[in-house]
């Protein structure tokens, strides 16, 4: 039924079916889409519904991935591709125009202005499509081991869970069941969720933390996804070279640092599932820390 890609990082390179993200972005959408019919019904007129908001942005982002996975887009297209996924959030107006900083304070984009340009618009249609676009790409670009596109965007939906309120908390908990289930199978070399479930599931971080307000965790949470998007740009914008791992006898190691994969397996060399679990407990550290910054 799903196309099967070789698992590069294991012995014989067998087939695994590809594409399975699939399964998250038309599961989350019937949930999200029955809870917005709930809501609906149970209240008032003119009130905004960021159920419906993020269904529209999770189908946006499952056919991203769902093209490039058929299409093998290069990066120079598909890295612009969710500025489309987030035009729900500003058309919609999803999210509130004031955004917690580290060096200006909270900033209310509603009480000023950019010369003749007012700050709500540069708020929707220029701030929400660049954290859209930074945080989609960003969780694309941290793949290639069983587990790592799966498990760490996981603890990074936890930790958003944790910092929300109920109302908002709602909104992810099918998602996340779903999620969980594919990471479970991915993380044992059974499955691959594809671009078609890394675009989704970065487009569902970047909108869920958009509509509830919390950017500032989502800041910290996805700092390692920052920084290793930052090694890979670095290295192939200005060096022209890509990273890679090679495998002996089980053992993945690196002979360079032009990521976060890399850069660990070229102090560490060990096997997929112990790098992975390293890596995870990168973001777990980076998330529990947003979790205690956003609490105290």
């Amino acid at each position: 039924m799903f196309p099967k890609v070789p698992d590069r990082h294991k012995p014989g390179k067998p087939l695994i079916p590809n594409g399975l993200g699939v399964f998250y972005v038309l599961v989350s959408s019937i949930y999200l889409l029955l809870l917005h019919g709930f809501q609906s019904l149970n209240s008032s007129a003119g009130q905004s519904f960021p159920a419906l908001d993020l269904t529209v942005c999770i189908l946006f982002g499952g056919f991203m991935g769902l093209l490039d996975d058929w299409m093998d887009l290069r990066w120079r297209y598909k890295a612009f591709l969710p500025i489309f996924a987030a035009l729900p959030l500003g058309v919609l107006r999803q999210g509130t125009p004031i955004m917690a900083t580290y060096f200006w304070g909270k900033i209310n984009f509603s009480e000023i202005m950019f010369w003749v340009i007012p700050g709500e618009m540069i708020f929707y249609l220029g701030v929400i499509p660049l954290i859209a676009t930074v945080t989609t790409n960003a969780v694309n670009q941290l793949g290639g081991l069983n587990g790592l596109e799966t498990i760490c965007p996981s603890v990074v939906l936890i930790a958003l869970m944790l910092v929300s309120s109920p109302d908002y908390r709602v909104l992810l908990y099918v998602p996340l069941a779903v999620y969980l289930i594919l990471a479970f199978f991915n993380f044992q070399g059974k499955i691959f969720v594809g671009n078609t479930g890394s675009f989704a599931i970065g487009i569902t971080i970047a909108s869920y933390a958009i509509i509830a307000n919390i950017e500032q965790a989502l800041l910290i949470s996805i700092l390692p996804y920052i920084f290793n998007s930052s090694l890979i740009l670095i290295n192939v914008l200005f060096l022209k070279r890509g990273a890679g791992l090679k495998m002996e006898r089980n053992i993945l190691k690196a002979d360079h640092r032009r990521s976060l994969v890399t850069l660990i397996a070229h102090y560490y060399q060990t096997t997929e599932r112990k790098l992975v679990l390293i890596i995870s407990s990168i973001f777990v550290f980076t998330a529990a820390v947003a979790v205690l910054v956003a609490t105290f």
